[in-house]
C-alpha cells in the first residue's frame, strides 16, 4: 500500500481558519475526500492518514466521519485536550473509534517550552495506553522542548511533522541539524518527509533547496524511520501534489525501489497501525 502519511480536510471557516491568510487565499476553500481522490490516483497513492488543522474534539470527530465514508482515508490523527483533568475519560471515550492513530497539537502557535511543560508530558504520556502515536508539530526554536519530551516519554511513538520545519528558504540548516540528529538517537521517534515547500520561497524554489534537509534526515532517521507526506491542500500555496510527490520520489530513487516503498507507505502502515 502506497500511503500519504500527512494531509488534511476542512470546511473552510475564516475564524477557525484565520491561519489561512491572505497570501494563501488559493486555499481559503473547502477541501474533502472526493477533491483529494483523483489526485491520490493520478499519483499512485492508495490512501491517506488526516491530521488535525484545528483544536477540537469536533475536529477529531469530523475526520473521524470522513475515514468511515471514504476508503482512501486510512488513519487520523486527532486532537485531544492533553492538559485536561479528564483526559483518561476523553481517551477512553474515543478509543472506541479504531480509525483514530494518534493525536497532534499545533505547538507551533504555543509558546518554545510549551512541549516541555509537566502537564504535556504527562497527557501525551497517557497515550501509551492505548498504543496511540504522537505528531510533533514544531518550528526550529522548538526543537529543545521536543528532545526533553521524547526523552521523557520513550513508551509512545512519535513522528516529527515537516522535519520540524527549518529555515529553507533562508538556507539555516546548522542548529536544526543537531537537534534532529539528537532527536533521532531516540529510536521511537520518526520524521514525514512533508511541509518542505511552504517552508521555502513559495514563488521561486527548486528541488535542489531541499537536498540538504532531506540528506540530515536519512543520515540520522535512516530510511526505516521516514514517511512520505504532501501536506495537501497547504501545499497547494506553493507547488501542486505531483510537484511535492516528485521531489520526494526524485531523492529517494538513489537509495532503490526497497527504501521507496518503505518511504512511500510501509513505515506508515507500522507507525499508525494502518
Amino acid at each position: 500500500m502506497t500511503i500519504d502519511a500527512h494531509q488534511h480536510f476542512w470546511h473552510f471557516d475564516p475564524v477557525r481558519d484565520s491561519w489561512i491568510t491572505d497570501d494563501m487565499a488559493n486555499i481559503q476553500r473547502d477541501f474533502l475526500p472526493a477533491d483529494l481522490e483523483p489526485v491520490l490516483k493520478e499519483n499512485g497513492i492508495d490512501g491517506c492518514v488526516a491530521v488535525q488543522a484545528s483544536q477540537s474534539e469536533d475536529e477529531t470527530m469530523f475526520l473521524v466521519r470522513m475515514a468511515q465514508t471514504y476508503d482512501i482515508v486510512k488513519g487520523v490523527v486527532g486532537w485531544v485536550d492533553l492538559q485536561s483533568d479528564q483526559l483518561p475519560e476523553r481517551l477512553q471515550a474515543l478509543s472506541q473509534y479504531q480509525e483514530i492513530k494518534g493525536y497532534r497539537h499545533v505547538a507551533q502557535a504555543e509558546p518554545d517550552d510549551f512541549l516541555a511543560r509537566p502537564a504535556v508530558i504527562d497527557g501525551i504520556r497517557q497515550l501509551a495506553n492505548f498504543g496511540l502515536t504522537y505528531d510533533i508539530l514544531i518550528y526550529p526554536t522548538q526543537l529543545k522542548a521536543a528532545l526533553q519530551l521524547v526523552r521523557s516519554v520513550p513508551n509512545v511513538n512519535f513522528v516529527i511533522d515537516h522535519l520540524a520545519k527549518p529555515y529553507i528558504k533562508k538556507g539555516e540548516i546548522s542548529r536544526w541539524s543537531n537537534f534532529m540528529a539528537e532527536i533521532a538517537k531516540n529510536k521511537h521517534v520518526s520524521c514525514k518527509l512533508s511541509g518542505m515547500v511552504t517552508e521555502a520561497d513559495w514563488h521561486n524554489w527548486s528541488k535542489k533547496d531541499f537536498f540538504p534537509y532531506l540528506d540530515v534526515v536519512f543520515e540520522h532517521f535512516g530510511p526505516d524511520r521516514l514517511m512520505f507526506g504532501s501536506d495537501w491542500p497547504v501545499c497547494l500555496v506553493a507547488a501542486n501534489y505531483t510537484q511535492v510527490r516528485t521531489l520526494v520520489d526524485e531523492y529517494v530513487v538513489n537509495w532503490g525501489e526497497e527504501v521507496r516503498a518503505k518511504v512511500f507507505g510501509a513505515n506508515a502502515v507500522s507507525f499508525y497501525k494502518l
